[in-house]
């Protein structure tokens, strides 16, 4: 796989979309849990979402259950919390492993394209981001401690590349 664009992703709808749809968008992909510490970035998210959603940025949930069982809900439950806790109106998608032999395969690309801390090719914890560019190539991961708020830089210079 050489970009993003050769991957599909399962909506909470249940309808497989190829992420080729979103060809020229700047993309915020995070592993997300509904139950957990840092649950709250939901509402930055929505707010970069709601703020450079119009410029070509799309942020797309994947709900992970790896870590802590911080999400076990079914992917309607999540969605659920999701919008009426935090008014998210961005793409949530099924629920996925992120790490592991079930590892869902764009995770795996994600992984392996931007690693973590000394290396590392897994995800830690709930809310990593990665930001990828309009040419579907990954330009940074982000720990589960940097906020939605903290990657506006990026996020701004990744939306002013064509």
């Amino acid at each position: 796989m050489s970009s993003i664009y050769d991957f599909t992703a399962t909506p909470v709808s249940g309808k497989p979309v190829p992420l080729k749809k979103f060809r020229n968008k700047v993309l915020l992909i995070v592993n997300t849990a509904s139950a957990c510490g840092f649950t709250p970035q939901f509402g930055g998210l929505e707010e970069l979402h709601k703020t450079w959603g119009p410029k070509g940025l799309v942020v797309l949930g994947f709900p992970c259950n790896q870590f802590g069982n911080q999400d076990p809900g079914s992917n309607e439950d999540i969605a659920s919390f999701c919008q009426l806790n935090y008014g998210v109106s961005f793409p949530m998608m099924a629920k996925v492993d992120v790490n592991g032999v079930d590892a869902d395969p764009l995770f795996q690309w994600l992984c392996a394209e931007a690693p973590g801390l000394l290396g590392s090719k897994a995800i830690k914890w709930n809310f990593t981001k990665f930001l990828v560019g309009r040419d579907g190539q990954v330009i940074r991961r982000y720990a589960p401690t940097d906020t939605p708020k903290a990657l506006v830089g990026d996020i701004e210079k990744a939306l002013a590349e064509e």
